[in-house]
């Protein structure tokens, strides 16, 4: 695209790092200005900012943000469009994960859990709603196929990203027709960097799997453009991209 300056804006939280960076990057390969949110990922924000830029000058930028502060997210999506001069399309994708045995869940658990998977979704969107309208926008949450068929050991996550996906069809009809809003529900796509899962789950989980292997954040990344570029009679859908395992859980 040859102006710059028409080229679509899209806001993605939890950019810096995993899934996130290659939904960033994939967008911007389809032509859009990424604006990457990071909270404590500042460094490999700025190097995918970097990265960026040096394809095409001007068309990446990092915003720091702690999601689980709700007044921080109006200000968050301000200064994307104070930057950019427009928004075109959000994608929340920062998540926190991680269990939460019953009889031990407490307040900052739910502050946690609940704040960034389902709370923090709400308020971007209501936030960057008069936006996204101007240009026929879409949101795409990131929500994961345990919101219909729960983890053991993980009620709390569970039912965040089960609220995220009823929220994703609400949204779907509240912001109709001139925003579109849809949900990718992953499966087994990266396996967590603090070892929450012993080798002998892993390869349980993707024996479950019919395709027989873990997906690839790519396989993410190219949902999401699908639904923001590719989709435009595509609204209040959740599309599970899991290899198959949700098909027979």
């Amino acid at each position: 695209m040859d102006d710059i300056s028409q080229a679509p804006v899209v806001l993605v939280t939890g950019a810096a790092r995993r899934v996130g960076a290659e939904i960033a990057r994939h967008l911007h390969a389809r032509g859009a200005r990424v604006a990457l949110h990071c909270r404590h990922s500042r460094a490999e924000a700025d190097a995918l900012a970097d990265a960026l830029n040096t394809q095409r000058p001007g068309s990446a930028a990092v915003f720091v943000a702690d999601l689980l502060e709700t007044p921080a997210l109006q200000g968050l999506v301000e200064a994307v469009v104070a930057c950019f001069g427009r928004l075109d399309g959000l994608v929340n994708n920062a998540s926190s994960f991680f269990p939460t045995a019953l009889g031990e869940i407490n307040e900052a658990a739910w502050a946690d859990l609940v704040g960034s998977n389902l709370k923090a979704p709400l308020f971007l969107a209501q936030s960057a709603a008069p936006y996204l309208r101007n240009h026929g926008g879409g949101i795409v949450n990131i929500v994961d196929i345990h919101a219909e068929r729960p983890l053991k050991g993980y009620a709390l996550y569970c039912a965040a990203k089960a609220g995220l996906q009823g929220l994703t069809r609400a949204l779907a009809l509240d912001l109709a027709p001139h925003i579109r809003v849809n949900g990718v529900a992953p499966g087994a796509i990266e396996w967590p960097e603090d070892g929450q899962f012993e080798q002998t789950e892993r390869e349980a989980i993707v024996a479950h799997t019919l395709l027989g292997r873990v997906g690839s954040p790519a396989d993410i990344a190219r949902t999401v453009g699908f639904l923001l570029f590719d989709a435009p009679y595509i609204t209040g859908q959740i599309i599970a991209v899991d290899g198959g395992r949700s098909a027979h859980l």
